[in-house]
Protein backbone atom coordinates (compact mmCIF):
# COMPACT_ATOMS: atom_id res chain seq x y z
CA UNK A 1 0.00 0.00 0.00
CA UNK A 2 1.25 3.45 -0.87
CA UNK A 3 1.49 5.75 2.13
CA UNK A 4 -0.53 8.95 1.61
CA UNK A 5 1.71 12.01 1.94
CA UNK A 6 0.49 15.60 1.88
CA UNK A 7 2.92 18.52 1.74
CA UNK A 8 1.53 22.02 1.40
CA UNK A 9 3.04 25.46 1.71
CA UNK A 10 0.35 28.06 1.92
CA UNK A 11 -0.40 31.57 3.04
CA UNK A 12 -3.86 30.69 4.39
CA UNK A 13 -4.49 29.15 7.80
CA UNK A 14 -5.24 25.43 8.16
CA UNK A 15 -7.69 23.40 10.23
CA UNK A 16 -5.85 20.85 12.37
CA UNK A 17 -8.93 18.71 13.05
CA UNK A 18 -9.74 18.54 9.33
CA UNK A 19 -6.19 17.41 8.55
CA UNK A 20 -6.32 14.68 11.22
CA UNK A 21 -9.66 13.48 9.84
CA UNK A 22 -8.27 13.45 6.30
CA UNK A 23 -5.29 11.28 7.22
CA UNK A 24 -7.33 8.76 9.23
CA UNK A 25 -10.76 8.66 7.57
CA UNK A 26 -11.79 5.12 6.65
CA UNK A 27 -8.53 3.60 7.90
CA UNK A 28 -8.36 0.61 10.23
CA UNK A 29 -4.58 0.17 10.06
CA UNK A 30 -3.86 3.32 12.09
CA UNK A 31 -3.29 2.90 15.81
CA UNK A 32 -1.71 6.29 16.49
CA UNK A 33 -1.93 9.80 15.09
CA UNK A 34 0.57 12.33 16.40
CA UNK A 35 0.26 16.02 15.64
CA UNK A 36 2.50 18.97 16.21
CA UNK A 37 1.07 22.45 15.73
CA UNK A 38 3.48 25.36 15.79
CA UNK A 39 1.76 28.59 16.80
CA UNK A 40 3.17 32.12 16.64
CA UNK A 41 3.77 33.31 20.18
CA UNK A 42 3.79 36.91 21.28
CA UNK A 43 7.29 36.73 22.71
CA UNK A 44 8.92 36.05 26.01
CA UNK A 45 9.78 38.56 28.68
CA UNK A 46 10.39 42.02 27.24
CA UNK A 47 10.77 40.73 23.68
CA UNK A 48 7.18 41.12 22.47
CA UNK A 49 6.62 39.95 18.90
CA UNK A 50 4.04 41.81 16.83
CA UNK A 51 4.30 39.43 13.87
CA UNK A 52 6.50 36.97 12.00
CA UNK A 53 7.08 37.06 8.28
CA UNK A 54 8.11 33.75 6.74
CA UNK A 55 9.63 33.60 3.28
CA UNK A 56 10.61 30.60 1.15
CA UNK A 57 11.63 29.59 -2.34
CA UNK A 58 8.53 28.06 -3.98
CA UNK A 59 9.25 24.68 -5.50
CA UNK A 60 12.56 24.25 -3.71
CA UNK A 61 10.97 24.32 -0.25
CA UNK A 62 8.35 21.70 -1.17
CA UNK A 63 11.01 19.47 -2.73
CA UNK A 64 13.25 19.69 0.35
CA UNK A 65 10.38 18.96 2.72
CA UNK A 66 9.38 16.08 0.46
CA UNK A 67 12.90 14.67 0.65
CA UNK A 68 12.75 14.65 4.44
CA UNK A 69 9.23 13.22 4.41
CA UNK A 70 10.58 10.37 2.26
CA UNK A 71 13.38 9.81 4.77
CA UNK A 72 10.79 9.62 7.58
CA UNK A 73 8.85 7.02 5.58
CA UNK A 74 12.03 4.96 5.18
CA UNK A 75 12.97 5.19 8.85
CA UNK A 76 9.56 4.53 10.46
CA UNK A 77 6.56 2.36 9.51
CA UNK A 78 4.17 5.23 8.85
CA UNK A 79 0.71 4.85 7.38
CA UNK A 80 0.21 8.55 6.63
CA UNK A 81 2.09 11.85 6.75
CA UNK A 82 1.05 15.49 6.42
CA UNK A 83 3.23 18.60 6.59
CA UNK A 84 1.66 22.03 6.17
CA UNK A 85 3.79 25.16 6.57
CA UNK A 86 2.51 28.68 6.24
CA UNK A 87 4.38 31.63 4.77
CA UNK A 88 3.72 35.35 4.74
CA UNK A 89 2.87 37.55 7.71
CA UNK A 90 1.64 35.66 10.78
CA UNK A 91 0.56 37.30 14.03
CA UNK A 92 0.65 35.86 17.56
CA UNK A 93 -1.94 33.16 18.11
CA UNK A 94 -2.02 32.07 14.47
CA UNK A 95 -0.85 28.69 13.19
CA UNK A 96 2.55 28.40 11.54
CA UNK A 97 3.16 24.71 10.93
CA UNK A 98 1.41 21.37 11.24
CA UNK A 99 2.97 17.90 11.17
CA UNK A 100 0.66 14.89 11.33
CA UNK A 101 2.10 11.38 11.41
CA UNK A 102 0.08 8.17 11.48
CA UNK A 103 1.28 4.66 12.22
CA UNK A 104 0.07 1.37 13.61
CA UNK A 105 1.96 2.17 16.83
CA UNK A 106 2.66 5.36 18.76
CA UNK A 107 6.45 5.17 18.95
CA UNK A 108 6.92 5.45 15.19
CA UNK A 109 4.39 8.27 14.93
CA UNK A 110 6.04 10.27 17.76
CA UNK A 111 9.59 9.78 16.49
CA UNK A 112 8.73 10.65 12.90
CA UNK A 113 6.91 13.81 14.00
CA UNK A 114 9.90 14.88 16.12
CA UNK A 115 12.31 14.15 13.27
CA UNK A 116 10.29 16.25 10.84
CA UNK A 117 9.85 19.15 13.27
CA UNK A 118 13.57 19.21 14.10
CA UNK A 119 14.28 19.40 10.36
CA UNK A 120 11.65 22.10 9.74
CA UNK A 121 12.97 24.18 12.64
CA UNK A 122 16.62 24.06 11.59
CA UNK A 123 17.15 23.17 7.94
CA UNK A 124 13.99 23.80 5.93
CA UNK A 125 14.45 26.61 3.40
CA UNK A 126 12.40 29.24 5.23
CA UNK A 127 13.55 32.62 6.45
CA UNK A 128 11.88 34.23 9.45
CA UNK A 129 11.74 37.92 10.30
CA UNK A 130 10.33 39.04 13.64
CA UNK A 131 8.58 42.38 14.06
CA UNK A 132 8.55 44.08 17.41
CA UNK A 133 8.55 47.47 19.11
CA UNK A 134 12.20 48.00 18.19
CA UNK A 135 11.72 47.22 14.50
CA UNK A 136 12.25 43.99 12.61
CA UNK A 137 15.11 41.52 12.38
CA UNK A 138 15.88 38.21 10.66
CA UNK A 139 16.04 35.26 13.06
CA UNK A 140 18.95 32.79 13.10
CA UNK A 141 18.57 29.15 14.08
CA UNK A 142 19.11 28.59 17.80
CA UNK A 143 21.90 26.31 19.04
CA UNK A 144 19.45 24.17 21.03
CA UNK A 145 17.41 23.56 17.85
CA UNK A 146 20.56 22.47 15.99
CA UNK A 147 21.44 20.11 18.86
CA UNK A 148 17.96 18.56 18.73
CA UNK A 149 18.25 17.99 14.98
CA UNK A 150 21.73 16.46 15.29
CA UNK A 151 20.35 13.41 17.10
CA UNK A 152 18.78 12.20 13.83
CA UNK A 153 22.03 12.18 11.86
CA UNK A 154 22.68 8.75 10.43
CA UNK A 155 25.92 7.26 11.61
Amino acid sequence: MTVPVTIRLQEADFDTAREIAAISRGRTDIGAVVTFSGICRGGEGGDAIAALTLEHYPGMAEAEIGRHAEEALQRWPLTGLTVIHRYGRIVPGENIVLVVTASSHREAAFEAAEFLMDYLKTKAPFWKREEGAGGSAWVDAAAHDDAAAARWTKR
